[in-house]
């Protein structure tokens, strides 16, 4: 897995909240590592947030004390509030969530103390029985949201849209499953999708444009739309579920 690398720009917004946090709590934080669409081609200034990890060396209270006012601060410079873990905390969960855990050791940089993402182990079984679980939320999902947009094209559109962005991780650890490394753009993560699985992501890039562009679709290209994203994710749970753990 790569380290990725910080932009000029994410690191200049993102220095006032870590000299500020360094500079009351050095001594409680294990680690600082920033994460997520921040260190990809997906981050819009406009519209992305800035996501990172607190890895403190034991929970402390007033830490977390200290870090609730800074919320509305630097939350209107598009800096989302951190997770707050601890390296036992990790360690003792990455039976449970190893999607999560995968994402962050694939998409991370390090900007204060260890890398302690480096040569972490993701076990094959976990990882695989979490994608099965979520593919099959997913689906679950999808339908009820078809449902309680009664009709409705906006509600329907806003539905596809604001949970897209929630499947590229699961694709990433799908993509993991079938022995590729995972790229960390949307439009590559896709197209290797794709290529590994065989299933036709068409209906993921149609999804992605309505994001990107804010285009607007008729009902009968939403259900359409619907239909064939719902069958993609069906089979990429067939396939995950035939995979041997």
């Amino acid at each position: 897995m790569k380290h990725a690398t910080v932009r000029r720009e994410i690191s200049a917004r993102f220095k006032p909240f870590l000299d500020e946090i360094l500079g009351r709590y050095q001594d409680k934080i294990h680690s600082i590592h920033i994460v997520g669409s921040a260190l990809t081609d997906d981050y819009d200034p406009q519209s992305s947030d800035i996501n990172s990890v607190f890895v403190l060396h034991a929970m402390d209270f007033v830490l977390l004390a200290g870090l609730a006012p800074l919320g509305k601060k630097y939350g209107k410079k598009g800096i989302a509030a951190p997770l707050i873990m601890t390296p036992s905390y990790i360690v003792n969960s990455l039976d449970v969530f190893p999607l999560e855990f995968l994402n962050i050791k694939m998409l991370h940089t390090t900007v204060f103390g260890s890398d302690i993402w480096q040569g972490m182990e993701i076990r094959r079984p976990d990882l695989r029985q979490q994608c099965e679980r979520e593919l099959k939320v997913k689906l679950i999902g999808l339908r009820q949201g078809y449902i309680a947009s009664s009709g409705n094209r906006r509600l329907l559109t806003d539905g596809f849209v604001k949970s897209f962005s929630g499947y590229l991780p699961l694709f990433k650890g799908i993509i993991t499953l079938l022995g590729r490394e995972a790229p960390p753009d949307s439009d590559q993560i896709l197209a290797t999708l794709e290529e590994v699985t065989g299933v036709d992501t068409g209906v993921f890039k149609i999804v992605l444009r309505l994001k990107r562009e804010k285009t607007k679709s008729s009902g009968e290209q939403l259900n359409t739309i619907f239909e064939d994203y719902y069958k993609a994710v069906e089979k990429l749970g067939e396939i995950t579920d035939a995979l041997e753990a």
